[in-house]
């Protein structure tokens, strides 16, 4: 199951020579731009940085603060929570290329000496007991069948009292997923967790859940303004459709009417462990 996942998000050729040739081709160098100007390639969840800020200030981060961020990608919330809180954040991914990506982009941006980013399983995490002041998750879950195992390392590696932030795809009540998604081509590697069974597995990993919140209705209108907003004038003239090629229209159609239709989630959990 890891190999398929590694295997749908992998590209055929780097993808970061990919990103670095159409910021090219378009005139940019990639060293002037901004963490935040990245933002359509490595904030591609839900409501993008503004879900991430959103999070972030549930976190109640001390500065100079430890955090971990599990399921980093392309490492956008990573950056954006080094760079909005002074902190220092290590991002986790299965996913070596993103890696690899990651720390390029940190690199480009000046964030490299905050972000740090390992390519590992987010069931079997390499760091110690207590290592971490807050941890984050975001649009990570849809992936992982055991994700008990996933919330029981994040309790581990957290320090007593540290916060827990979960903002992720749930399955609703609207009826089944139509495939393509971002996360998956077909259902045999999703697994959508509904808030009920969340909840649940959040409170069985040891969290005290402080906060739950259901976005799914300003996920719908962000998607849809996204759709209609006109592609001249963007900073960032690489997308997702870098990610995903051609299909990438058929994902986007079919999440806004999965989250129209309520059979599609975005939920945000704060915990404390």
């Amino acid at each position: 199951m890891k190999e398929q996942v590694s295997d749908h998000y992998g590209r055929s050729r780097r993808l970061i020579d990919q990103i670095a040739d159409d910021l090219k081709a378009a005139g940019i160098d990639p060293k002037k731009l901004r963490a935040a100007d990245f933002e359509p390639i490595d904030e591609f969840h839900f409501r993008g940085r503004q879900a991430t800020l959103e999070l972030l200030e549930k976190l109640e981060l001390a500065p100079d603060a430890n955090v971990l961020d599990i399921g980093s990608g392309l490492g956008g919330v990573t950056r954006t929570i080094a760079e909005e809180a002074s902190a220092k954040v290590t991002g986790i991914d299965l996913t070596q290329e993103f890696c690899d990506a990651a720390k390029t982009i940190s690199d480009w941006v000046g964030l490299s000496e905050k972000t740090m980013f390992v390519q590992g399983d987010a069931t079997k995490l390499s760091f110690s007991d207590g290592s971490f002041d807050g941890a984050v998750t975001v649009h990570v879950a849809m992936n992982i069948p055991d994700k008990l195992a996933v919330y029981k390392e994040a309790h581990r590696v957290l320090k007593p009292g540290a916060r827990f932030g979960i903002y992720d795809i749930l399955q609703g009540e609207g009826g089944d997923v139509v495939y393509p998604t971002p996360w998956a081509m077909d259902a045999s590697i999703s697994y959508l967790a509904t808030p009920k069974e969340m909840a649940s597995l959040l409170q069985d990993a040891g969290f005290k859940i402080l906060d739950e919140e259901d976005s799914t209705a300003e996920s719908y209108e962000w998607l849809k303004a996204r759709i209609s907003k006109p592609k001249s004038g963007r900073t960032m003239p690489v997308t997702t459709q870098i990610l995903f090629g051609d299909i990438a229209n058929d994902m986007i159609q079919n999440q806004l009417l999965a989250l129209d239709e309520r059979r599609l989630l975005t939920y945000r959990f704060i915990c404390t462990a």
